[in-house]
């Protein structure tokens, strides 16, 4: 850390002893001494010139204090931060010598405010930024980024190369993962980090170093958490081809082009159509049909998330009235819904315009919520919107179920209707008697709790028997059909139950 000027480590004291509440009790006895020394005018005097005193102290104190803070903080304002950059760069191209900026960011941060709250997380970020502060030299810069990163600026040197950043940024990564105590309990963090060096970058301004370095930061958190990534023509490639998948999406999302192809559910008793899954695809005209891990990350990054699930839900109800037209019966429709989506304060009126608009009662409406979201910190406004739609006649999916650590009491809070079991548990079930006993714990446990069940991954003959005879209601798969444009599920249904005429049921086993 920089050290203070010699001037402002004797002036501290001075100034906070006068202008603390210690100094109050010296009031009345120097009015009385100088009343009784300089009579009325030297009471005057003192009158005026203690206020005065107080004010001059009191700004020079609050003065020292910023720039005490400024040090001990460690970071710049942007302002401050893009000039001293700037010059960094000047001096670098001067000396010929190297120099990087460096974008840190912790991992799961959001996760982190979910779970323990504001206040938690705003100490976590602290302890993070001063971990960080504590690595770097006294000419490094500073600056904050977001709510979760910083952004570090080093000074030119000549012995400043690829290695030595990856070897710095492998020591900030280990002071971040160092245990931070909360509440007692050691909690573990890492960080992403991405790197530009100045040789690396094609125009010589700080806007386009920033740029590579956060562009960097971004491979590194695709590549999954505690990850080094430098900046590259190659990492430049591919975020022009980010920026404009993200420009497409939105144009998607005028068109049309980004619609819900639908995987059916059955029931493992009688083997009949119990429902469908709702689940987004973009019809690409060049790149062919996308899936959500595509093109997901831009429509979070953009705040789209509402917009997309209000065009799923269109589509998906449109292809409802479309089966009802045609006679083929589908009891339930399920849509997921994301955390934007349930944070929405007016989404149940919303809804409720919807489904009247296609004529749709709620309860065919199967509102899938992801178990991570029940799991963490409850939030007001998705527990009144859950809730809500449960009372509304909405069926509530928990998604996912097993990976998320959802409690019971969770369970109960949202009015759940039915589990889905996540595939991890489902796959090889025919084969591993371990994967049998997971699955039969949780459909033990569902049926205590009167709850519906759902396996999720049924891709072999093997692991839906498996399914029925453990006493799962309901199955969905690749094993009972792949998600399909609704021009093809007509088609799919009149085969399926053709196919279902016939079968005998499978038995179940009693537990």
């Amino acid at each position: 850390m920089r050290n203070l000027p010699e001037f402002d480590r004797f002036l501290r004291p001075v100034t906070s002893a006068l202008s603390g509440p210690s100094a109050l009790a010296f009031l009345p006895a120097l009015s009385l001494g100088a009343f009784w020394l300089g009579g009325e005018r030297a009471l005057v005097s003192v009158a005026l010139g203690v206020p005065l005193m107080f004010a001059v102290a009191g700004i020079v104190n609050s003065q020292s204090k910023a720039r005490a803070g400024q040090a001990i903080g460690g970071v710049l304002p942007s302002d401050q931060f893009n000039l001293a950059l700037s010059e960094k760069l000047e001096i670098a191209q001067r000396q010929e010598a190297g120099t990087a900026c460096i974008a840190i960011a912790i991992d799961g941060f959001s996760e982190v405010v979910d779970i323990h709250g504001q206040a938690a997380a705003d100490h976590i970020h602290q302890q993070f930024c001063s971990r960080v502060l504590s690595m770097i030299r006294d000419d490094d810069i500073a600056m904050l980024v977001g709510d979760d990163g910083l952004m570090i600026g080093l000074h030119p040197s000549q012995q400043l190369d690829l290695e030595a950043c990856i070897q710095m940024s492998g020591r900030i990564q280990s002071a971040v993962e160092e245990p931070i105590m909360l509440n007692g309990i050691g909690l573990y963090l890492t960080c992403s980090i991405g790197f530009s060096m100045n040789k690396t970058i094609a125009d010589d301004t700080v806007a386009d170093w920033k740029a590579a370095s956060t562009d960097a930061l971004t491979e590194a958190q695709r590549s999954g958490p505690s990850t080094i990534r430098a900046y590259s023509s190659e990492t430049r490639r591919r975020s022009l081809v980010r920026s404009n998948l993200r420009k497409e999406f939105e144009a998607a999302l005028d068109h049309g082009d980004i619609r819900p192809w639908f995987q059916p559910q059955v029931s493992t008793d009688t083997g009949r159509v119990t429902g469908f899954e709702a689940l987004a695809r973009w019809e690409h005209p060049q790149k062919g049909v996308l899936s959500p891990q595509v093109f997901l990350p831009f429509a979070e990054q953009a705040d789209l998330m509402e917009r997309l699930g209000q065009a799923i839900r269109h589509h998906a109800f449109t292809a409802m009235r479309a089966w009802d037209k045609a006679g083929v019966i589908v009891p339930r429709m399920g849509v997921n819904f994301s955390s934007d989506e349930l944070r929405a304060p007016g989404l149940i009126d919303r809804l409720k315009w919807e489904l009247d608009q296609f004529d749709l009662t709620p309860d065919r409406l199967t509102v899938e919520v992801l178990e991570t979201v029940f799991s963490r910190r409850p939030d007001d406004v998705i527990t009144r919107n859950v809730t809500g739609l449960a009372a509304l006649g909405c069926c509530i999916d928990l998604d996912d179920f097993g990976t998320g650590h959802a409690s019971i009491a969770s369970i109960k809070r949202f009015n759940v209707t039915r589990i889905k079991i996540d595939r991890s548990f489902v796959a090889k079930s025919d084969q591993d008697p371990s994967q049998q006993q997971m699955a039969s714990a949780i459909l033990t446990m569902a049926e205590r709790l009167n709850l519906e069940t759902l396996a999720e991954g049924v891709e072999t003959p093997g692991e839906h028997a498996v399914m029925a005879q453990l006493g799962c209601d309901h199955v969905q798969g690749f094993g009972i059909g792949k998600p399909m444009p609704f021009e093809k599920t007509l088609d799919w249904m009149a085969a399926h139950n053709g196919k279902m005429n016939g079968v005998p049921k499978i038995g179940r086993q009693t537990r």
